[in-house]
């Protein structure tokens, strides 16, 4: 379908898996970095217009059901401006969005990057759209030498010596023009480097909106320091749940207890925002952010942070709501519950505030309001909830799989989907692994459920 045969080269950044004969298995491995994933995607076949916004608004319904009323959409690769927009653009111009969303354009091309810019500064400026669809300028992306990988399985990526000469010009372009912009920087040594071509473009063209380092893992205080001093600010991801016994066995423990070092972030008085790098990085559920934040565990139930970076339950969600709102330039209109903002809020299953640790991970919204008008509701406010059209194509599996946002209705039903061993989970079969919901909710061809199962050695209607 995608053309990889016996001959094809590994791409730059990434591995094809062979097997004895060297012939492509169908597995690509991000190794260094995700740049193959990404690329393959984009190469994909696409779903028809009406597909792709019957898609988009199911989507948006998850996100609700977790309780996001906005993001901020960083850009991402294979996103042409504005030609895959059109889908969003539409749904916005029908008054079907249910989350706000502030978009950064990403440049797309090596080589053309200072292109592309120059294209969009003609065609649209920050803030341009609607309170629910919005322009939010440049990033995270401004150059594809400055591409920082953040697998922590491979060493640190040394960035190209033409990125500064690359980079510069690029930056100096979106401050003249007024664009707020963002750049992808895991490690302190490439955020050095981005920061010494800020600072050489502000003395000559200053700064008059905000610029955002994303993740920022490895940071020093030095740093930090210098993106304040300039007017930035640091958006963190909760890349470390998924990621955190990988950089523990690169760079060792000592070295994870502040990664990324947020509480200094916070003492230090420098915006700080949370997000969760969804949906190519990680998963876009806000509960485990902020589960990783207050408890300062993996997934896997590593303790990363000592006791002096983990942060109370309020000032995580903080990060999450108001401090988040900085970097979409909302901060006077939403992030709070006051007169004159967004009625934007959610009512929750269970008291973030109080329940046990482990519980935050399984909180989702009963209730959800986007500008005050009812997005999602479930148990009690079910029929106040706004109709959804099926999924279509009729071969999604959204009709069939439980999805992340509808942990509640799998604990209803007793299926075990897509659950961890550390979750209570002691029965693993040979075919679905712990995914036991799959068995359980997908239809069988077969009558005798039994035999069937049992050929392909799977063990989930014995357990």
């Amino acid at each position: 379908m995608l053309g990889f045969g016996k001959e094809t080269p590994n791409p730059p950044g990434g591995e094809i898996q062979r097997d004895a004969q060297g012939n492509p298995t169908g597995l690509l491995i991000a190794k260094p970095s995700a740049l193959i994933l990404y690329s393959t995607l984009a190469m994909g076949p696409k779903l028809p217009l009406e597909d792709q916004i019957n898609s988009t608004r199911h989507y948006m319904r998850e996100m609700n059901r977790l309780g996001i009323t906005s993001v901020i959409d960083a850009g991402g690769g294979g996103q042409n401006y504005p030609d895959d927009y059109a889908v969003i653009q539409t749904l916005d111009d029908e008054g079907l969005l249910t989350v706000r969303i502030a978009y950064n354009l990403f440049a797309q091309t090596a080589g053309a990057e200072l292109s592309d810019y120059e294209r969009w500064v003609a065609m649209t400026e920050p803030g341009a759209g609607s309170d629910m669809l919005r322009m939010n300028g440049g990033g995270e992306n401004l150059t594809w030498s400055a591409a920082d990988f953040e697998n922590f399985l491979e060493p640190r990526p040394d960035l190209a010596p033409t990125m500064e000469s690359e980079l510069e010009p690029i930056v100096e372009l979106l401050a003249a023009n007024k664009w707020p912009f963002r750049i992808h920087a895991t490690y302190d040594e490439s955020i050095d480097r981005f920061l010494t071509v800020f600072e050489r473009v502000n003395q000559r063209q200053p700064f008059e909106t905000r610029f955002i380092i994303d993740h920022a893992e490895t940071i020093s205080p030095r740093n930090i320091e210098r993106i304040t001093a300039l007017g930035g600010g640091l958006a963190t991801q909760h890349r470390m749940a998924f990621q955190g016994e990988y950089f523990v066995d690169r760079y060792g423990a000592e070295a994870a207890e502040a990664t990324p070092p947020i509480r200094r972030m916070i003492d230090m008085g420098a915006p700080v925002g949370a997000g969760t790098d969804a949906t190519r990085v990680a998963s876009y559920d806000p509960w485990v952010g902020l589960y990783w934040m207050t408890t300062g565990k993996t997934l896997g139930g590593m303790p990363l942070h000592g006791d002096d970076n983990l942060l109370t339950r309020e000032e995580a969600l903080r990060l999450w709501t108001h401090g988040s709102a900085w970097f979409s330039g909302e901060a006077e209109v939403k992030g709070t519950l006051a007169p004159g903002m967004y009625a934007d809020l959610a009512i929750l299953s269970g008291d973030y505030l109080t329940v046990p640790d482990a519980e935050i991970r399984q909180i989702n919204a009963v209730l959800t309001m986007v500008g005050g008008r009812i997005v999602h509701g479930e148990g009690a406010f079910a029929d106040i909830a706004p109709p959804l059209p099926p999924a279509s194509p009729g071969w999604s599996p959204v009709g069939a799989v439980l999805s992340p946002g509808a942990r509640q209705a799998a604990r209803a039903k007793e299926a075990r989907f897509a659950r961890a061993c550390q979750d209570g989970c002691a029965s693993a079969c040979s075919l679905h692994g712990h995914d036991h919901g799959i068995a359980w909710t997908n239809p069988i061809p077969v009558k005798d459920l039994t035999s069937f199962w049992g050929a392909l050695g799977c063990s989930c209607f014995a357990v």
